[in-house]
């Protein structure tokens, strides 16, 4: 407001204002910074503001407005709750003589006007009264909104603010006067959104609503995210007189969601290499030729990713009672770690299970090397980030780690065939899961493994010889019945001695080959079979023993011996046969020499040997001679080629 003596010429001079306001009969006063500047004679004396009191501390002629009338406090706060250029009605009730107020509001102060309440004049009317008073309790709602909430004039210059509440204050640390006449968008700063303020200047240019959540910033100059509602306010005739404004401080919520989309875009980013990784090390384990130079690769492989600092596998040394590193790449401990420490490389091991922990702000992962029930090892990847590896990343490395698993599998049965180095175990079962310990029981006979082979099906049948004074079919096919799935077929039968062919049931003999043994002999009796295997020195023996203990019950282990083949022993010349002949040639020279066809008188024609084989008598011929002169190829050029 202008000064009061310049605009009202000071207490009864005559300028023409103040002269106007003088022949006013209601009291007025003006009103600036809790003072009032000006009074006419009715407000003078109404409430007794006489010259005597003007005079304050700092000399600037003014009344201290608490003199003046009890509840000035209620008027004060309602002069501060109006808008710029808006008038409120005030009711001021058992004070000011009985008289309510009219607030008259600019940016620099107020005017007030004092009329006479309803029950001194008993003028006006109930309805009035009551419009009065929701208009008051719609202004107090408005101040006290938990909601910063502001108006602004578009017919003032840059559309400024004529009002704010206190909510708005308590959220920007903006007071009254130092927002009301600028422009909202002092709130903007150095990292507000400029599309975010483009479309808000567009929804204002249309005259139409519009919410957006923009990073504005406080008098302090910190940071918050503001939830910015504008909507245009429109009188009788649609047009638009203010653009009232709600902010909400948005902050913690949009924090969060910004975390969890970078946490988002920063997993996708890791899941899309590790994914990767699966396709590496599938390519890895195809080119590989030794377990090793797998190993070597697939931690190499591991080390190069961004998300990773490094990667090794390890293995348990019961003898030190240590997790012993094979090989690594990047960050790994070159020492290996305690089996017993809290180290999850241990724990992977200990429970089979996959295992992540973070230790000296490095976050470790492990995964068992498991494969068909045999331990190769453990695997585990680290990184100094301190990050947590969640539920999808450790699915898509548990993948990895079979894979690894399945490739060191595939590596290890091959060297039963290629390596010299062998361990041979010596093991007794008495599990009757196993076919020849139920049928040496029940049919009081013995059993001699002669070989096997492994059909199209990825079945495997196995040949056993089967002497005993109950070595018949008969006796045979009633022992069978009381094994679960176990298929026994009578390939010959002479006096005390058949040759069986047995399929189906517990594959013992597929299932050591499946984890790298080879199935030397299995004598069984009484209930009680004697295995000889031979197992790879490179291989986990003990993890490969454990696993036949675990399956079946029962088993003691004889003896253990390391020991070198010769250059190529006869399984070695047989395999190499073996894989030279088809599976009906093979099949048509094993039946005919178990069964004694080269032996005079023979026990068995070739028709029945070829009904034995489902194919015609013509057939079985052509194989037999086909296989016949390539066991002698074999044999003569192998017998040369030494000497």
């Amino acid at each position: 407001m202008e000064n009061a003596d310049a605009e009202y010429g000071g207490g009864g001079r005559a300028a023409p204002a103040a002269a106007a306001l003088e022949a006013v009969v209601d009291p007025v006063v003006a009103v600036t910074d809790g003072t009032i500047t000006y009074a006419n004679g009715a407000a003078r004396e109404a409430f007794d503001l006489s010259e005597d009191e003007r005079a304050d501390e700092t000399g600037a002629g003014n009344w201290d407005a608490a003199t003046g009338f009890e509840s000035w406090s209620r008027l004060e706060a309602a002069i501060d709750e109006t808008t710029v250029g808006t008038v409120r009605h005030v009711t001021l009730e058992g004070d000011a003589d009985g008289y309510d107020a009219r607030v008259h509001r600019s940016a620099d102060g107020a005017t007030v006007t004092f009329t006479r309440t309803a029950a001194e004049t008993g003028a006006v009317g109930e309805t009035e009264s009551i419009g009065e008073s929701d208009r008051a309790i719609k202004d107090r709602a408005i101040n006290e909104a938990p909601v910063g909430i502001t108006i602004a004039d578009p017919d003032r210059e840059d559309t400024s603010l004529v009002y704010v509440n206190d909510a708005f204050q308590e959220i920007t640390g903006y007071s009254y006067d130092e927002v009301v006449g600028r422009n909202c968008r002092f709130l903007q700063g150095p990292d507000s959104s400029e599309d975010v303020i483009a479309e808000m200047a567009a929804a204002i240019d249309a005259k139409r609503p519009i919410t957006v959540e923009l990073k504005n910033y406080r008098s302090d100059g910190t940071e918050f995210w503001n939830e910015v509602t504008i909507a245009p306010v429109r009188d009788e005739a649609g047009v638009v007189t203010h653009y009232v404004g709600f902010q909400n401080d948005v902050t913690t919520r949009k924090e969060a969601e910004l975390a969890l989309e970078r946490r988002t875009a920063e997993l996708e980013y890791i899941l899309e290499r590790v994914e990767g990784l699966i396709q590496d090390v599938t390519d890895v384990i195809a080119g590989s030729t030794a377990r090793s130079e797998l190993e070597a690769e697939v931690c190499d492989r591991i080390a190069v990713e961004s998300t990773y600092e490094g990667a090794w596998i390890g293995e348990r040394n019961p003898a030190t009672e240590t997790v012993d590193v094979r090989t690594g790449a990047g960050r790994y401990p070159e020492t290996g770690v305690s089996a017993t420490a809290d180290h999850p490389a241990a724990t992977a091991l200990a429970e089979n299970a996959a295992t992540t922990d973070t230790l000296e702000g490095t976050t470790h992962a492990s995964f068992p090397l498991s494969y068909n029930g045999i331990e190769y090892g453990v695997l585990t990847v680290c990184t100094d980030r301190d990050r947590a590896i969640d539920e999808r990343e450790t699915v898509i490395l548990s993948a990895l780690a079979r894979a690894v698993a399945s490739g060191v599998n595939a590596r290890e049965t091959s060297r039963v065939l290629e390596t010299d180095a062998v361990v041979a175990v010596e093991v007794a079962l008495t599990d009757s899961s196993v076919a020849p310990v139920a049928l040496s029981a029940a049919a009081d006979c013995r059993l001699e493994y002669r070989r096997s082979v492994h059909r199209t099906d990825d079945e495997t049948a196995s040949l056993f010889t089967v002497t005993g004074a109950d070595a018949t079919a008969v006796a045979l096919e009633a022992a069978v019945a009381d094994v679960p799935d176990l298929e026994c077929r009578v390939i010959v039968e002479r006096d005390g001695e058949c040759l069986i062919e047995l399929s189906g049931g517990d594959d013992l003999v597929g299932w050591l080959s499946e984890r790298g043994v080879r199935t030397q002999a299995i004598e069984s009796d009484d209930g009680r079979a004697r295995l000889t295997l031979e197992i790879p020195r490179s291989a986990n023996v003990r993890s490969v023993v454990e696993a036949i203990e675990d399956r079946y019950s029962g088993t003691d282990v004889i003896s253990f011996e390391q020991r070198d083949r010769d250059r190529e022993t006869r399984q070695e010349f047989a395999a190499r046969l073996e894989s030279d002949l088809t599976e009906r040639q093979f099949g048509a020279l094993q039946r005919a020499y178990l069964s004694g066809y080269f032996e005079w008188p023979r026990p068995m024609t070739g028709e029945e040997l070829a009904q034995s084989m489902g194919i015609s008598r013509p057939t079985f011929h052509e194989h037999l001679r086909t296989a016949e002169a390539k066991l002698s190829r074999a044999f003569f050029e192998e017998d040369q080629s030494s000497g």
